[in-house]
């Protein structure tokens, strides 16, 4: 059986570096002509988009709240079976989970058998690094931390105190990363700043070329090399019912989980469209509006009429439609940016979206609707601020368990709310009937 480089870069809490990492890894790879696959723990969908900018691929979500362990088995066997490397990103630190372990990096790492790389934020820190090492080495026994990376290293004497720390503990010292500002990612409010300014090919490259300089990447591949995973019987049969798939896709709506697309692909074909710069709907038998950045594109969206009454005219005839966050915004009559300024939308879902006092609502969402248990994750800024005047088709819990004041509204064949739904498990149809 042939042998692959796997690797997960965790961290002991998040903003220790690990994108920055894995983007710069991922670039480094690719030029060396490498075969890299990237995943990404957890149900983040704009670091995946930057894994797909530096490999020049697709990054895949691997997430224990979202979907099962047999499918994400499944899913990190069929997208690693080409490939010459995965680099999976962990998510916060290494055993941060949304109850305790679960869903952590650490039970992806177990569930799979992923070697540990970790990413040390070692500013003002010296010989104490082997009290952390030592603790992430052995506080669970059943994952394998083979090495690390120290970020932010002031000389190569600091370096050298933590190389001592490395030795003393057994876990092998990969190199380290100098303080350098113009290898920092710009940040947005919601998420890392996926702006056109930014010129992420040169930054990558740049990175890349960083990391090559300081990082013994050949020694990385060596320690992590595994045999290849085994791709086993698919954990879902879906049939093929030669559906017309459209999917929004361009400057404001581009947040979805790749395998929810691959999933429409298995029912028929999908085609992609612009509610920006597109003057009405595809053909299409089912449409997905997914999330984005809608709010920094409000003129050219209220001010592309015809596309709000193609939408309108699917609606009232019966057309099955699927909107989540930005996506569900853009439905409302209207959204009011930052600054109290109102822009008239598609106006078939009689409430308002608002930027105006904008406050983070994050986290997993269970949803009971239907008879399904339909799994999710939440993560925006803006709210609807007339929502006491709709109802509720669903009820909607944390991962506590706790219902929470979210709602999923549905007009006719229109489903829409703020969750991000992780659909590539579901009966997808089956929420419309």
């Amino acid at each position: 059986m042939s042998k692959i480089s796997n690797l997960l870069i965790a961290a002991t809490s998040s903003g220790s570096g690990k994108t920055t990492l894995t983007l710069g890894l991922l670039r480094a790879l690719k030029n060396r002509q490498l075969e890299v696959q990237p995943f990404k723990c957890g149900p983040d969908y704009i670091d995946t988009k930057y894994h797909d900018l530096a490999s020049h691929g697709h990054s895949i979500n691997l997430d224990l709240f979202l979907s099962s362990p047999d499918h994400v088995k499944q899913l990190y066997a069929k997208h690693s079976a080409s490939k010459d490397v995965c680099v999976t990103e962990g998510v916060m630190g290494l055993f941060d989970g949304y109850d305790r372990m679960q869903g952590s990096s650490a039970q992806i790492a177990e569930l799979l058998d992923i070697p540990v790389v970790l990413v040390i934020n070692a500013k003002s820190m010296a010989y104490s690094a082997a009290a952390m090492l030592y603790g992430f080495k052995n506080f669970y026994k059943n994952i394998d931390v083979v090495g690390v990376v120290f970020n932010f290293v002031g000389s190569e004497s600091h370096y050298h105190f933590l190389k001592e720390a490395c030795k003393d503990v057994g876990i092998e010292p990969l190199g380290y990363l100098p303080k350098q500002a113009d290898i920092e990612i710009p940040s947005r409010h919601l998420g890392l700043s996926l702006d056109k300014e930014f010129c992420f090919d040169h930054f990558a490259d740049k990175v890349a070329s960083f990391i090559e300089k300081h990082i013994d990447i050949n020694r990385l591949l060596e320690i992590t090399k595994q045999e290849r995973p085994v791709v086993s019987l698919a954990d879902k049969k879906i049939t093929n019912k030669n559906l017309k798939n459209a999917v929004a896709y361009d400057e404001a709506f581009n947040f979805f989980y790749y395998e929810n697309i691959e999933y429409l692909k298995e029912l028929g074909d999908v085609t992609f469209f612009s509610p920006l710069w597109d003057k009405e709907l595809p053909k299409a038998d089912f449409i997905y509006l997914p999330g984005g950045y809608p709010e920094l594109h409000l003129s050219a969206l209220s001010e592309n009429k015809s596309m709000h009454e193609s939408i309108r005219n699917y609606i009232e005839n019966g057309g099955k439609l699927l909107a989540e966050c930005g996506g569900m915004m853009y439905l409302c009559s209207s959204i009011t940016d930052k600054d109290g300024n109102v822009y008239p939308m598609v106006d078939v879902l009689k409430q308002n979206a608002t930027m105006q006092q904008m406050r983070l609502k994050l986290g997993y969402r269970s949803l009971s609707y239907n008879g399904q248990n339909i799994k999710g994750h939440e993560f925006h800024y803006s709210k609807i601020a007339n929502a006491e005047n709709s109802i509720s088709i669903a009820k909607i819990y944390n991962a506590k368990g706790i219902e929470v004041d979210a709602k999923l509204f549905r007009y006719k064949n229109l489903i829409a709310g703020y969750t991000h739904i992780y659909w590539a498990q579901l009966d997808l149809l089956s929420l419309f009937e």
